[in-house]
């Protein structure tokens, strides 16, 4: 790989986009490895370093259906790694009970197209459980995983991006990686968060993106955005696998010489207001790029909270293109 801009470069197939992090701030300790491979890592570690965490899901025994539980069942057992019925409202409410009671609950739900049957236990149960109880109870121990996005030949039942759903929720943290570096350490801050949160992984990138990740420990910090390409004339700002996408239009955008500042929100609930705004304020112009349906779409929120904040410097910068 090599160094470009602000971050490493990640071969996904032919192409390649930034991935800056924190982590590469330390002593490179790691290996080329893909996004479900570090998956698998991140999971590996919060079960070998906490004696409460457990697995569970449909097929997750044997692996699941993209692999990233692999090897998890025979390293550590059936009872802390196990499969279970089809069906996810089951999923669920075990993965709130399990929480209550001061465990580590890991669920994954197959497909992200699938996680509505749980829906009422996630957004009225495990959102609520907190607030509901004047804080003597929670299930802040508790994570969803659900591989989610398009990859070509999934059909309208295993290609959808649910995550605005989520965000409309208050009591829930929404998180989406970009990148194999990205996910290992977003996956374990939220497995190890005090708050109920739904961790959406990027399935089409789940062997088309390698990067050098570290075998360690770490964890990166949630709701907390990261400026990942340095511009002056207008900031892009996406999450998940639409930061490839991204990438590549800032590329084009060059050629034209318009500079690209490029922002991976990574969390979506709480979502990192302050550095898109700081970002807006410096460019005077926003675009918001994500895979899911435009109306109702997380973009919105981002778009209304900066024309909120940023008004008068966009309506400069709209004035300054149209001579005005």
């Amino acid at each position: 790989m090599a160094l470009r801009g602000l971050g490493r470069r990640i071969s996904i197939g032919k192409r390649c986009f930034s991935s800056a992090s924190e982590v590469e701030k330390r002593p490179r300790d790691g290996k080329q490895i893909n996004l479900f491979s570090a998956i698998n890592q991140a999971l590996h570690i919060a079960l070998e370093t906490d004696s409460r965490a457990y697995v569970f899901g449909e097929d997750v025994g044997f692996g699941g259906v993209f692999r990233c539980t692999t090897g998890l069942a025979d390293r550590f057992g059936r009872n802390r790694v196990f499969n279970t019925p089809l069906c996810e409202q089951g999923i669920a409410g075990f993965a709130i009970g399990l929480a209550a009671m001061g465990n580590r609950a890991i669920a994954e739900i197959q497909f992200a197209d699938y996680i509505y049957p749980a829906f009422d236990q996630i957004v009225n149960e495990a959102a609520k459980f907190r607030y509901r109880s004047g804080n003597q109870f929670n299930c802040g121990g508790l994570t969803i995983r659900s591989p989610y996005g398009a990859v070509g030949h999934g059909g309208h039942y295993h290609s959808q991006s649910p995550e605005a759903f989520f965000c409309h929720v208050p009591g829930l943290k929404v998180v989406i990686p970009r990148s194999p570096q990205q996910a290992k350490g977003l996956l374990l801050a939220c497995i190890r968060d005090p708050n109920p949160v739904v961790f959406f992984e990027p399935k089409w990138l789940y062997r088309l993106a390698v990067e050098e990740v570290p075998e360690r420990d770490y964890m990166l910090p949630l709701s907390q955005a990261e400026v990942i390409r340095q511009g002056s004339d207008i900031t892009l700002v996406g999450w998940g696998a639409q930061l490839s996408v991204l990438e590549r239009a800032c590329d084009e955008a060059a050629k034209d010489g318009i500079s690209c500042e490029l922002i991976d929100l990574r969390t979506l609930i709480p979502w990192d207001k302050e550095t898109v705004e700081a970002s807006v304020r410096k460019t005077g112009r926003l675009l918001v790029s994500h895979e899911a349906p435009v109306t109702g779409g997380f973009g919105a929120e981002i778009s209304a909270s900066i024309a909120e904040r940023c008004f008068l410097r966009v309506l400069d910068a709209i004035k300054a293109t149209v001579n005005y």
